[in-house]
């Protein structure tokens, strides 16, 4: 009737699994306290004194978007918009309009979250000012930067027009 192996087994892979995500989460957090990102973020924005409330709104969004990328198929609103035609004929053509919306917002807030982590933990390192003694940069450093972003920013728009294009948006 019950195949206990396998019951053992999905428990297994269960504990196994809740256990891993735990360890990497923990892991990003360490980083994110280590380097000060967050209560640097609240200095910037001149708030503060809500960072324990920025340091809770991170916790949160990281356990949403885990529950969300592994729940993906139970929680997605466009399947249910879809499904119940809740914007009348043109759901579609809407639901493609606005998901087009939010992924650009969602790779944009994504973007500048994960380029201040790298430009903290490069901070912290204090890796930019040691590089530009041992090769002899002093001048322009800034200008150097700022074109390093901008040659980032033009390739992941190339590649991310290059995957719109073929997916036909």
């Amino acid at each position: 009737m019950f195949d206990l192996t396998m019951i053992f087994r999905q428990i297994f892979l269960g504990v196994c699994g809740l256990s891993f995500g735990l360890l990497s989460s923990a892991g990003v957090f360490t980083v994110l306290v280590s380097v000060g990102l967050i209560p640097r973020f609240a200095g910037k924005m001149h708030v503060a004194k809500k960072v324990f409330v920025l340091e809770e709104a991170v916790v949160l969004g990281t356990i949403f978007g885990g529950v969300l990328s592994i729940f993906f198929e139970n929680v997605s609103p466009g399947k249910m918009l879809l499904e119940r035609n809740l914007l009348g004929e043109n759901t579609w053509q809407i639901w493609r309009l606005m998901g087009g919306v939010i992924l650009i917002l969602w790779g944009f807030f994504a973007g500048m979250f994960v380029g201040c982590l790298a430009l903290a933990i490069a901070e912290m390192l204090n890796s930019i000012p040691i590089f530009s003694r041992r090769i002899g940069f002093r001048h322009g450093l800034g200008i150097a930067i700022t074109a390093a972003a901008f040659g980032k920013l033009t390739g992941s728009l190339i590649y991310f027009a290059e995957g719109i294009f073929r997916s036909g948006l």
